[in-house]
């Protein structure tokens, strides 16, 4: 019984640090500006036209705002 415990504790150490990673990788890919530029550049070409702050292609403008803002 002692080792099931054990074993599942070190899959959930497993699992988390693999989160940790992962969320870790996709912050610091994103800390650069060029890769940001290019992410929604992509997005914004995949996303349909829509006018006004309907649905997520009216998202778009607002994060370039506030990267833009959080780059000065």
């Amino acid at each position: 019984m002692m080792n099931h415990d054990t074993s599942e504790t070190r899959d959930t150490l497993f699992v988390a640090s693999g989160a940790a990673l992962v969320v870790l990788g996709v912050g610091m890919l994103l800390a650069a500006l060029a890769v940001r530029r290019t992410l929604i550049g992509g997005l914004s070409s995949f996303l349909p036209d829509q006018e006004g702050a309907h649905g997520i292609g009216g998202v778009i403008p607002d994060v370039e705002r506030y990267l833009k803002l959080r780059a000065m």
